[in-house]
């Protein structure tokens, strides 16, 4: 095996361990969202509406780089 080969192959398992990492908080996410972020409606105040836009402009951030959209656009 070449050192190239070497190389491509840590950076595969690499790859594959923050893609892991990645598909583990996803699911996290979107169990907590099913669970309206553990809020009923009689307890949602304005803190939790703050909480969430905090938590989709991080996401937006995310999307918007992934995707090549808002300031990411090309």
């Amino acid at each position: 095996m070449t050192h190239r080969a070497t190389d491509n192959t840590k950076a595969i398992n690499a790859f594959i361990a923050a893609k892991a990492e990645i598909d583990a908080m996803l699911e996290r996410l979107a169990a907590l969202s099913a669970d309206h972020f553990e809020t009923s409606p009689d307890e949602i105040n304005w803190g939790h509406v703050g909480t969430l836009h905090h938590y989709r402009d991080r996401l937006r951030e995310i999307t918007d780089s992934a995707f090549k959209e808002g300031e990411h656009a090309e």
